[in-house]
């Protein structure tokens, strides 16, 4: 696995996203799933296998129904830093707009039958164009497919299994998007976090001068009357 596209595509004295490199596998596998708000809405999904992060972009987000087939079009690797990436990637800057974790977790790469796998059997399956894989995290749990459609190279779909964890309602992931971003949107509209072109920086919260504030109040009443 490389990271080479993904630094050759970043501007990191400008950007806020991590660098970070290729690392050695952990034991528990990990998954993150960011809303991703640039020129168009989608959702990156993305999980750790050989030291980096697979990606895709799904245009529509994950569902928890079956009958959803989602278009996830796969992307170039990302660093394993990447998972607790929040914030703005400024203008003038690949995918520039706004980045909120959705989700997180865990995840067990399966068979057909559902028997945990191990990573090189994960791998040539990832080869072969069809992947499955047992999720835990908030939102996403149970087990997903994401198959590779022969039409193209990067366009896969990502399908729900049925088990206890499926729906048959109709399911949208930005019905939940917002419980995903408060922590950021919080620290945010405190006026605590604002983005330089170098990187994200703290800053204090921008308050109106008492005297100014009075005399706004006095311009007012005086309207009135």
């Amino acid at each position: 696995m490389s990271l080479t596209k993904y630094k050759q595509k970043r501007n990191f004295g400008d950007t806020p996203e991590p660098a970070g490199k290729v690392k050695k596998q952990n034991d528990k596998l990990t998954f993150v799933i960011q809303r991703h708000h640039a020129s168009h809405l989608h959702y990156d999904f993305r999980l750790e296998l050989n030291g980096t992060l697979k990606s895709w972009a799904v245009p529509k987000g994950p569902s928890l129904n079956p009958k959803d087939k989602r278009l996830a079009m796969m992307v170039e690797d990302h660093p394993l830093e990447y998972a607790s990436f929040e914030g703005d990637i400024p203008a003038g800057n690949y995918g520039a707009g706004h980045v909120d974790v959705w989700d997180k977790g865990s995840y067990e790469p399966v068979d057909e039958k559902g028997n945990v796998i191990s990573a090189s059997q994960f791998n040539k399956a990832l080869h072969g164009g069809s992947i499955k894989f047992r999720m835990k995290g908030r939102k996403l749990k149970g087990e997903f497919a994401l198959v590779k459609l022969k039409s193209d190279e990067k366009s896969w779909l990502l399908i729900k299994h049925r088990d206890e964890h499926a729906t048959d309602e109709d399911y949208s992931a930005e019905d939940y998007a917002k419980k995903s971003s408060l922590a950021y949107t919080a620290a945010r509209n405190a006026g605590t976090i604002s983005i330089s072109k170098k990187a994200v920086k703290k800053t204090a919260a921008k308050k109106v001068p008492a005297k100014k504030a009075t005399a706004v109040k006095k311009k007012r009443r005086l309207k009135k009357t």
